[in-house]
């Protein structure tokens, strides 16, 4: 919000934008927890959706995710899903480790490096690996994460040169998934740094219907709320 920068509190944005009789607010914010503040402030005609509250969740992202999966994969309770990378600044894995788990998914693994893993993560219901290759080995889903540079503080990782060489999704490690194996990725795709090119753009990728996807969703989600 550009009035943020100008020296007005969140609230006040919202008490401002209130008075122009909005009915529901589609809310992105660095910090977590601002979009259940504003829906504890607001009226309670007034539908709030979080698109994204700092590194604690994203649920359209999720949504959407989840949707990617049950079109290609279409039942969830024999899957093995992994999610790859920056887990611990993501709060797209957070909310897709939440849908998974909520919709029985047996098997949900979390890989990157420990630097990047949160602690006490398998509390979630997921299993950890600090080798990608052993993480990868027999998934039904790989979904990529981008390294949350903005977010981090201090030297977290050697380089990313040196990310991709551990944690990189390239065809050699990607051959160790299931054969109809399908990758995802959030957005948006560092190639070259989580993703190699020709895994993003080769045939077990989904980036781009995920994308379209979305836009479904998240027109849904608006649709849903705004009948009630």
């Amino acid at each position: 919000m550009s009035s943020s920068t100008k020296g007005e509190t969140l609230l006040d944005t919202v008490d401002n934008l209130s008075a122009m009789y909005a009915d529901m607010f589609v809310v992105r914010h660095s910090s977590s927890g601002a979009a259940h503040l504003i829906a504890s402030h607001v009226a309670s005609h007034v539908h709030v959706i979080n698109a994204g509250d700092g590194r604690h969740a994203h649920p359209t992202q999720g949504l959407l995710d989840i949707y990617t999966i049950r079109h290609y994969k279409k039942d969830f309770a024999q899957l093995s899903v992994a999610i790859v990378g920056d887990v611990l600044h993501s709060r797209v894995a957070r909310s897709l480790i939440h849908a998974l788990t909520t919709l029985g998914t047996p098997d949900v693994r979390v890989i990157g490096p420990r630097t990047l893993m949160p602690t006490g993560v398998e509390q979630l219901g997921v299993s950890v690996h600090h080798d990608m290759r052993e993480g990868l080995a027999g998934c039904d889903v790989v979904m990529m994460l981008r390294l949350q540079n903005e977010r981090m503080k201090g030297p977290l990782l050697p380089s990313a040169h040196e990310f991709f060489k551990s944690y990189g999704l390239t065809p050699q490690k990607l051959a160790l998934a299931k054969p109809d194996a399908i990758v995802m990725h959030p957005g948006p795709m560092n190639r070259g740094v989580e993703i190699d090119s020709s895994v993003a753009d080769g045939p077990h990728s989904v980036i781009l219907p995920q994308v379209t996807f979305g836009i479904a969703v998240r027109m849904a989600v608006m649709s849903i709320l705004a009948g009630n």
